[in-house]
C-alpha cells in the first residue's frame, strides 16, 4: 500500500460512485443561466451534498444572447471547478414544442437550428427536443450521424405515439423527466410514454413524489428497469429554504418541497439526487443497487463516459452514506470535498 494512502473508516456505511445528474439547472443560491463563473463554482460545491460527483449543466430556454453566455461560461470555466465535475452541456431548449414549453418561457422556443448551437458541439452532451417541430428530422439525423456524443432527448413535446415512435428511428434514444411536459398516457392516444414503454430507449423521472404519483415511479421502474435513470430537475433553490426564487427570468415560489410559478406550474424542483434515491426504494422495487445504478453506471455509459462505476483506470469519485442515504462523505478525484 502507498505510504501516502488514506485509510477512511465507513464505519458500516454503504460506498458507491458518485451520484451523476445529467439534469439539473442549479442549486444553491445559483444558476447555470447567471453565466459567471462564481455561479458554476457555487453549483458544484453544493451539489457536494447530494453525493453528486458529476452533473449536466442544464440550460434554460431563454434568449440566444443569454443562452450563449451560459455556453460560454461552461466552455471556459467547467475545469476549473473545485467541487462536482462537469461532463458537459444539457441544452434543454430552445426546441421544444411552445404547447409544453411548461416553466420554459415560450417567447424564446425556436425550430431547430444547427446553427445556433454549433460552436458549443463540443461541450454539448445532450439535447431535449420536440421531434413534431419543423426542421426536427433533419436536425436530430445531423447529430446522430456527425456528433454522435450528444443524446438526443423527446421532451416538452406534444408528438403523438407514431410520430414518437418514427423519431425513435431518427436518432432520438431518450425521455426527458417522463411524464412532465409532455401528453397523457391515454389507453386510445399512448402518446410519448406509450412509446417510450413499447421502445429500447431510455427515459429520466423527477421522483420528488411532486411531479410523477409513487405509484408511477413504481410502473415505470417495472417497465424501464435498468433503462431508467434518475434526475433532480433542481433549480437554483435546490439545498436553499423556503422562498422565492428565478428560474429563466421568471418568478418562483418555493413551498413544502414544491417549485411552482405564478399560475401554478410546476417549475423544476428542489429535489436532491440523496433524496430521489430514498423515494424510489420506499415507493418501488428498487433495490438499493438499482437505485445507485439508476444515478452512476447506466447514465455514465448512456453519455459514453469512463466513470459511475468503482473500477481501476476510472475516476476516484465515490459518495459515502447510510441506510436512508443521508450524505456522509463525498470523494472527487480521490479527495474528500464533503463530510456530512
Amino acid at each position: 500500500m502507498p505510504v501516502s494512502t488514506e485509510i477512511i473508516d465507513a464505519k458500516g456505511a454503504y460506498l458507491s460512485p458518485g451520484f451523476i445528474d445529467i439534469h439539473v439547472h442549479g442549486s444553491g443560491g445559483a444558476d447555470v443561466m447567471d453565466a459567471t463563473p462564481q455561479a458554476l463554482q457555487t453549483i458544484s460545491e453544493t451539489l457536494l451534498q447530494t453525493g453528486t460527483t458529476s452533473f449536466l449543466a442544464t440550460t434554460m430556454t431563454m434568449s440566444t444572447e443569454a443562452v450563449d453566455k451560459a455556453l460560454q461560461n461552461v466552455q471556459k470555466n467547467a475545469l476549473s471547478l473545485e467541487g462536482a465535475k462537469i461532463f458537459g452541456v444539457h441544452l434543454e431548449g430552445p426546441f421544444l414544442n411552445p404547447e409544453k414549453h411548461g416553466a420554459q418561457d415560450k417567447r424564446y422556443i425556436k425550430n431547430p437550428d444547427l446553427a445556433l448551437i454549433d460552436p458549443y458541439l463540443q461541450e454539448i452532451r445532450m439535447i431535449t427536443i420536440a421531434p413534431e417541430m419543423p426542421g426536427a428530422e433533419k436536425f436530430i439525423r445531423h447529430l446522430g450521424m456527425y456528433h454522435p456524443h450528444i443524446i438526443l432527448s423527446i421532451g416538452h413535446s406534444d408528438a403523438n405515439f407514431e410520430q414518437s415512435k418514427e423519431s425513435f428511428g431518427w436518432g432520438i434514444s431518450h425521455a426527458t423527466h417522463l411524464f412532465n411536459a409532455m401528453n397523457p398516457c391515454h389507453h386510445r392516444k399512448p402518446g410519448i410514454v406509450g412509446a417510450v414503454f413499447d421502445a429500447e430507449v431510455t427515459c429520466d423521472i423527477i421522483a420528488d413524489l411532486v411531479h410523477t404519483h409513487p405509484s408511477i415511479l413504481k410502473l415505470v421502474h417495472q417497465l424501464k428497469g435498468d433503462k431508467l435513470f434518475l434526475i433532480t430537475d433542481a433549480m437554483r433553490a435546490g439545498c436553499m429554504k423556503n422562498g422565492t426564487y428565478d428560474l429563466g427570468g421568471q418568478k418562483v415560489t418555493v413551498e413544502g418541497g414544491k417549485a411552482t410559478l405564478a399560475d401554478g406550474t410546476l417549475a423544476g424542483s428542489v429535489l436532491k439526487m440523496n433524496e430521489a434515491l430514498k423515494n424510489m426504494m420506499q415507493v418501488s422495487a428498487m433495490t438499493r443497487i438499482e437505485a445507485v445504478n439508476a444515478v452512476t453506471k447506466h447514465p455514465a455509459r448512456k453519455l459514453g463516459i469512463e466513470a459511475g462505476e468503482l473500477k481501476a483506470g476510472y475516476p476516484a469519485d465515490m459518495v459515502i452514506f447510510d441506510e436512508d442515504f443521508s450524505i456522509i462523505t463525498t470523494i472527487v478525484d480521490g479527495e474528500i470535498k464533503y463530510e456530512g
